[in-house]
């Protein structure tokens, strides 16, 4: 299947976030946490040229432990600075506020020297969709400032959002990028719900993540839907355990005949929400 989704109005987002990038003095970048260098639109970085940098790791409650390490380690040799967090409970969120200072240190001291004194820091959030950035700054903020939603598409245009004395948010829809290199990395967004749903084939990409997930992962599946797995890892390996699915969560249709596009829904809702255990798609190299 191929996998590619780049709506208009993100467009007409990208050139919004050109124009508003010379107001800002830090870029917060959010990422999947179980996917984060294919949750990474490679704009962003040409974009935030010579702007200070902070990485959030969201939904790190959902994502392997190692693979935290691994992503916080691989993003700090980088150069950036880097948090785990979950904006759903708000863990990590207060480790955010030393972060900024540390990340714009340069800035607030030129900014000192030249006698500014009280100029609040004005960051831009910025990531893909569904990636969690009003959940974010609503959870940041101590209060509801944004719409949020689990599907993509919630945010449609900027605000200016005051935390405080101190800091400014300007909240950014979510962009992907026109083109994916990689269809793997198209895959990986579709697995997380970064891509619209109805112009996915959803049994498809069941069984592309059941893949992922018998190669790396059978135990999760295994607890999940008291499944016997064999060790084969290719599609019919899938498609078996898919219809294990459809039975043990009883997807029929007319008499005994499996609804896989059923079975393929509630078990995408099964990773998504984190039901099927913590679970990382990608590691660095």
């Amino acid at each position: 299947m191929n996998y590619q989704w780049y709506p208009g109005h993100m467009t007409k987002a990208r050139r919004m976030m050109q124009e508003d990038i010379k107001l800002i003095d830090l870029i917060i970048e959010l990422v999947d946490a179980r996917i984060p260098l294919s949750s990474r639109n490679p704009d962003i970085d040409e974009l935030g040229k010579n702007k200070a940098r902070i990485l959030l790791l969201n939904k790190a409650d959902l994502a392997d432990v190692r693979g935290n390490h691994a992503w916080t380690e691989y993003f700090r040799s980088k150069g950036l600075y880097v948090l785990e967090i979950n904006a759903r409970t708000g863990a990590g969120i207060k480790a955010i506020h030393g972060l900024v200072q540390e990340a714009c240190k340069e800035k607030l001291e030129r900014d000192r020297k030249r006698g500014i004194v009280n100029r609040p820091v004005r960051a831009m959030v910025v990531g893909i969709p569904n990636v969690g950035k009003s959940t974010f700054i609503n959870s940041f903020a101590g209060k509801a400032c944004t719409k949020t939603g689990n599907k993509p598409g919630v945010t449609k245009g900027k605000q200016w959002i005051r935390l405080n004395k101190t800091l400014e948010l300007l909240d950014t829809p979510g962009i992907l990028w026109p083109k994916f290199e990689e269809q793997t990395v198209g895959m990986r967004l579709a697995f997380i719900g970064s891509m619209n749903d109805e112009i996915i084939v959803l049994r498809e990409m069941a069984l592309e993540l059941l893949q992922s997930l018998l190669r790396n992962y059978p135990e999760s599946l295994r607890e999940r839907y008291g499944l016997e797995l064999s060790d084969a890892v290719d599609e019919q390996a899938a498609v078996d355990v898919l219809a294990g699915i459809a039975k043990v969560r009883k997807c029929f249709l007319k008499g005994e005949e499996l609804d896989y596009d059923k079975a393929a829904s509630l078990f995408i809702e099964d990773f998504r929400s984190g039901r099927l255990g913590r679970i990382t798609l990608e590691f660095p190299q």
